[in-house]
């Protein structure tokens, strides 16, 4: 069997001169990997002790050959039995940096579910399939699942907007509820809880159900009218933009929730006067982002890469600032992942940067204030909304009289944990955990292509 295969990828003199540099150093390392194979697992993988006793993997992605060299301390770092794993915790029981420098594989053995390494230091190891599987190519998610795309959105959501039922939230016999909450939050957004009693004690116990209360200096859950309490415009009955919350923190708060619990007509106002005002407004800045860099990439750009300095200033003994300046749009390899926006809250650009800066910053608060791209609503008692800070900017309409509202901020991190702990399998939740990756592409991207694609 072995011949066999390297017959049929062993190329003919001809063909090599006819090919790409690249395509020669792909053949040389399947050729390479397969003169090393020493066995054959049952499930159509091929193990080698490759280079002398380096762990290679091979198997067929999309009917074409592929393989990995795993590095030998990475290997026996994650070793996955009891001895090394707390299987409960799964936090390692064991020392890294005791591990002999120049332990390396002597053997190893196949199971159905994993494979089995003998180290120089005795030990054996435990490697599942799946995980090995994990690192080719698509692996990951094909192992551990995906979150679901996000769908961006304008005006048009008013048409269908997302929410779910207080009561299915709440239940304690069934998490459909709450994983369609935390869906509909990652998906979109934010969601609307409806059929909410009309009360801070169960506004709160919602939230907390999502996740812990993040405390700032503006306290805990808040339950507030239009006093200037604190300094802060939210605490007036001013209009306020499109923005995001607490942008001079190094890690703004995840979700925020309002629920309006009364609003009351000033004393010489009707009680049925419809013109109170205080719409509430909703804007998903990813839209935004995606439609500047389709209108103007130069200032998609400079949004993206030019830091600001953002700050909290306006209550006594109280000076906030980031831990470093933060850009407006932030991404990662490419995929949007935070926008942070609040004019009131900027400090002052970089001279040497301002009239670029001005400029698209200009431009997005033109996208910003089109008619598209607002979603008006009124809040009213018994109907919650809830939203992801990290992408979706809210203001509000000015307004008269007494209104009240109580609501909070959630980590970020604690929503994530809440919305994959009840959308996907726990063991594939843990999985992504213990090996998330950067999705910034492999730095050796030209030698992974050439070894993986061929024909």
């Amino acid at each position: 069997m072995i011949g066999r295969l390297s017959a049929v990828t062993r190329p003919s003199s001809a063909a090599l001169l006819g090919r790409s540099a690249a395509r020669r150093a792909q053949n040389h390392a399947v050729a390479s990997f397969k003169a090393s194979t020493t066995r054959w697992s049952s499930s159509g993988r091929t193990v080698a002790l490759a280079n002398g006793s380096k762990i290679s993997l091979s198997r067929k992605e999309q009917g074409r050959p592929a393989h990995r060299t795993f590095a030998d301390g990475w290997v026996r770092d994650n070793c996955q039995c009891t001895q090394c794993v707390n299987q409960d915790t799964r936090q390692r029981n064991f020392d890294t940096f005791q591990l002999q420098e120049d332990v390396h594989p002597v053997n190893f053995s196949e199971t159905e579910k994993h494979l089995e390494v003998q180290w120089s230091d005795s030990h054996k190891s435990q490697h599942p399939w799946s995980w090995l599987d994990s690192w080719f190519e698509g692996g990951y998610a094909e192992q551990f699942g995906q979150d679901e795309a996000r769908v961006f959105w304008n005006s048009s959501i008013e048409d269908a907007p997302p929410e779910v039922p207080f009561d299915a939230v709440m239940s304690e016999s069934d998490e459909k509820g709450m994983a369609d909450l935390t869906r509909n939050i990652w998906v979109h957004g934010f969601s609307f809880v409806v059929d909410t009693p009309p009360t801070p004690e169960a506004t709160e116990s919602l939230l907390e159900k999502v996740g812990p209360i993040r405390t700032t200096h503006y306290g805990g859950f808040y339950d507030f009218i239009p006093d200037l309490a604190l300094a802060d415009t939210a605490y007036t009955n001013l209009a306020l933009p499109a923005h995001t919350d607490t942008t001079y923190f190094s890690e703004p708060a995840g979700l925020q929730a309002f629920h309006l619990l009364s609003h009351h007509a000033p004393p010489n106002a009707k009680p049925s006067d419809d013109a109170l005002g205080g719409q509430s407004l909703l804007v998903d800045g990813f839209h935004i982002a995606s439609t500047l860099k389709k209108e103007s990439p130069e200032a998609y750009e400079t949004l993206r890469t030019i830091q600001v300095p953002w700050h909290a200033s306006g209550n006594k003994s109280i000076a906030i600032v980031p831990d470093r300046t933060y850009p407006v749009i932030e991404e990662d390899n490419g995929e949007l992942t935070r926008v942070r926006w609040n004019n009131d809250d900027r400090g002052i650009v970089d001279v040497f940067n301002a009239e670029k800066w001005y400029n698209a910053a200009r431009k997005w608060n033109e996208i910003i204030r089109r008619r598209s791209s607002e979603y008006w609503f009124q809040l009213t008692p018994g109907r919650v909304v809830i939203f992801d800070n990290w992408r979706v900017m809210h203001g509000r309409s000015a307004f008269e009289g007494i209104r009240r509202i109580c609501g909070a901020y959630t980590p970020r991190d604690d929503f994530m944990s809440r919305y994959r702990e009840t959308n996907f399998p726990h063991e594939s939740v843990i999985g992504r955990n213990l090996n998330m990756r950067s999705r910034k592409p492999t730095e050796n991207k030209q030698e992974y292509e050439a070894i993986t694609r061929a024909p």
